[in-house]
C-alpha cells in the first residue's frame, strides 16, 4: 500500500516506516494544504495531523485514495460527506491523551491562580522579587465545571478532586456509575455556568458543540469565573469572550485553541483571499487582541504535546493502517 504520510517532525518518519515494513511511504514536511503541487495516482492512504485540511480540492490531488488515517482525536479538519461520496473510509485517534491534555488543563490554570507568569516576567524583566500584586487563590473549595465529560473531561475530574475541588459537568451522556465513583454531579449547562468558578472545556467540537458558550450564555457565568479551553477554538465565541473579559465576568482565560486559529499560521492567506469573510477577520483581530490581555494566557495548540502522548498518536495511527490494509478497520468515523 501506498502512503502520503504528512509529517510534523523528523523522527515519526523512522518510528512510522519501521512499524509499518511493506509499505510504501511518501513523506512531505508539513500541512496539506501547503503542498497544492502534490500529486500522486497510486497513493491509497492518506496520514495527516490535525493541521492539514483535507476538503475536496486535496483529495482530487490523490485520485486513488481510498483511506485516510487522521493522527488526532477531532476530524472536523476532514469533509467527511465528501470522503464519504468518493467511498474513502476516515479513522482517527480515539484516545491518546487525556491525562495530557488534563494536566495541561491544570497548568493553564495554576498559572492563572497564582500569576505564574506575572511573578516571572516581574523577575526576567525588572529583578523584582516583590510580591505585590501577586496575591492568588487557591483551588480548593472552589467548583471546577466540566463541559464534555468524556475520558478528557473524566480525568479533568479526577485531578479536580485531588485538589480538593467540588466538580459538576454538563454532557449529553450521563455515567452515574463513574459520576458516583470521581464524585462529580451532571447539572444542565446553564446551571453549571452559574455555579462554577472554573469552567474547562472538553467536548468534541460538532454542529451542535458550536459556540457552546456564546453572547446568549457568556451572563450566565458567576461574575469572577475563570475559563479554560484546551479542546477547539470553536467551542467559544470570541465575541462572547472578550465580553466576558470587559465586563468582569471573566476574571481571566487560559486558552490553548482560538477560534480561526489556522490564520495566525498563514494571515497572509487571509488577507489575500479573493473573498476575505469580514466575520473571520473580526475573529483575528480580536485574538491579536486576546494576546496581549493581562488576564488571558495563550498558548499554541500544544496541549496534546508530550513525548508519550505523540507515541500513543503513532501506535494508534499504525494499528489504523494495519487494519485497513488487512480490510478489517478500526477506530473508522462516521460522516
Amino acid at each position: 500500500m501506498k502512503i502520503i504520510y504528512f509529517y510534523n517532525e523528523e523522527w515519526e518518519k523512522d518510528y512510522i516506516q519501521t512499524r509499518l515494513t511493506g509499505n510504501e511511504f511518501k513523506f512531505v514536511a508539513g500541512r496539506l494544504q501547503d503542498h497544492p503541487e502534490i500529486h500522486d495516482d497510486g497513493a491509497e492512504a492518506l496520514c495527516v495531523f490535525v493541521n492539514s485540511e483535507v476538503k475536496a480540492v486535496p483529495m482530487d490531488q490523490f485520485p486513488k485514495l481510498k483511506f485516510i488515517a487522521a493522527r488526532s482525536t477531532g476530524y472536523d479538519h476532514i469533509d467527511l460527506a465528501e470522503a464519504a461520496k468518493r467511498g474513502i473510509r476516515v479513522s482517527n485517534v480515539p484516545f491518546y491523551g487525556e491525562n495530557t491534555v488534563a494536566e495541561f488543563a491544570f497548568a493553564l490554570l495554576l498559572t492563572l491562580s497564582r500569576k505564574i507568569y506575572d511573578a516571572y516576567k516581574r523577575i526576567e524583566q525588572d529583578g523584582n522579587f516583590s510580591t505585590d500584586g501577586l496575591r492568588g487563590f487557591d483551588l480548593k473549595g472552589k467548583t471546577m465545571g466540566i463541559i464534555g465529560a468524556g475520558r478528557i473531561g473524566l480525568h479533568t475530574a479526577r485531578m479536580a478532586r485531588g485538589f480538593d475541588m467540588k466538580v459538576v459537568a454538563y454532557d449529553k451522556f450521563h455515567n452515574d456509575q463513574v459520576a458516583q465513583e470521581i464524585g462529580f454531579k451532571y447539572l444542565e449547562l446553564d446551571d453549571l455556568l452559574a455555579q462554577s468558578d472554573v469552567i474547562s472545556l472538553h467536548a468534541p467540537y460538532l454542529p451542535e458543540t458550536h459556540h457552546i458558550i456564546n453572547l446568549n450564555n457568556i451572563g450566565k457565568i458567576k461574575p469572577g469565573a475563570y475559563l479554560i479551553n484546551t479542546a477547539r477554538g470553536g467551542l467559544v465565541d470570541t465575541a462572547a469572550l472578550l465580553k466576558g473579559l470587559q465586563e468582569g465576568i471573566l476574571a481571566g482565560a487560559g486558552l490553548d485553541v482560538l477560534e480561526e486559529e489556522g490564520y495566525f499560521v498563514d494571515e497572509m492567506k487571509l488577507l489575500t483571499d479573493p473573498h476575505p469573510q469580514l466575520e473571520t477577520l473580526k475573529v483575528v483581530l480580536a485574538n491579536h487582541y486576546l494576546i496581549t490581555h493581562p488576564r488571558v494566557i495563550l498558548t499554541p495548540h500544544n496541549a496534546f504535546n508530550t513525548q508519550e502522548a505523540l507515541e500513543r498518536i503513532l501506535n494508534t495511527t499504525i494499528e489504523n493502517l494495519k487494519g485497513f490494509e488487512a480490510g478489517t478497520p478500526v477506530n473508522i468515523v462516521k460522516s
